[in-house]
């Protein structure tokens, strides 16, 4: 797997995989944690082996954002509105991380539900938007891009606990694709399938 570096926000190889040029993202929300980063089986394994990691928001406490900055390659999160004032200070309401090719634009929500989304979305070139607050994982295809909540993995509040893992790879030059691809799913920790994604 390569390693990788962070210059300006953009991803870059600093070693090349002949074997393969995919890069795997873990995109986690809404953690709720006054103590750590309450990962543990699957989703700690997902963070673990992951390029790139996605938090959408909502650690809660200084302590949770630190915990799980520790256990991550790299990580890029935004605030959400439970977050203290001490993590609100240390990250941004929005951001655009691009991995493996693959634009993300990254926030905790935005009022009018799908249409903000997507507006937020169109307005940063995104590909994919990851959004949480919710806590109810989905994934849902518009005109323009993937919106994507991995739900809470942590405090499910009343729907299905979730994570998601993706993986980019080059376009196929058989098929009508020219940038690279984009799939995976947003699974429970249990590891029970959620939802498949394609992009």
């Amino acid at each position: 797997m390569p390693r990788t570096a962070f210059v300006d926000g953009a991803m870059t190889d600093t070693d090349t995989d002949t074997e393969s040029s995919a890069t795997t993202i873990t995109v986690l929300s809404d953690t709720h944690s006054a103590d750590g980063h309450e990962l543990d089986g699957d989703v700690l394994r997902a963070v673990r082996n992951a390029d790139v990691v996605i938090h959408a928001g909502d650690f809660t406490s200084s302590a949770a954002f630190e915990a799980l900055q520790d256990e991550c390659a790299a990580l890029f999160a935004v605030h959400g509105n439970a977050d203290s004032a001490a993590v609100r200070d240390r990250l941004p309401a929005a951001r655009v991380v691009e991995a493996g090719g693959v634009r993300f634009a990254v926030t905790h929500r935005r009022d009018g539900g799908e249409t903000g989304l997507a507006m937020f979305g169109r307005s940063r070139d995104a590909d994919v938007v990851v959004s949480g607050h919710t806590h109810r994982p989905t994934a849902v295809r518009t005109d323009d891009c993937l919106l994507l909540n991995p739900g809470s993995y942590a405090q499910p509040r009343g729907h299905r606990p979730g994570y998601a893992v993706l993986e980019t790879a080059d376009g196929d030059s058989d098929s009508d694709t020219d940038g690279p691809t984009l799939t995976g799913e947003i699974r429970e920790p249990t590891g029970e399938l959620v939802e498949s994604v394609v992009v």
